[in-house]
């Protein structure tokens, strides 16, 4: 694993849009096959890409993001 990949992803800030969620989910997706149950911590995220879907942050996409970041 790349060690500045990983770094990156550990020190990304909060999301503040659909653009900025879809870009940490790019980078993180890179990693996606040594995270055991990606999609399925990724899919609180994933759901705000949806179309029609308001952006709006709550405890369940801040426990994903959290997860992801750890993982």
């Amino acid at each position: 694993m790349d060690p500045a990949k990983v770094e990156a992803i550990t020190k990304w800030p909060r999301p503040t849009s659909v653009t900025e969620v879809r870009s940490f989910l790019g980078l993180a997706g890179y990693y996606r096959r040594f995270v055991e149950g990606f999609s399925c911590l990724a899919l609180p995220l994933t759901k705000l890409m949806y179309k029609g879907e308001k952006f709006v942050w709550n405890e369940e996409r801040e426990k994903s993001f959290e997860e992801l970041k750890q993982r």
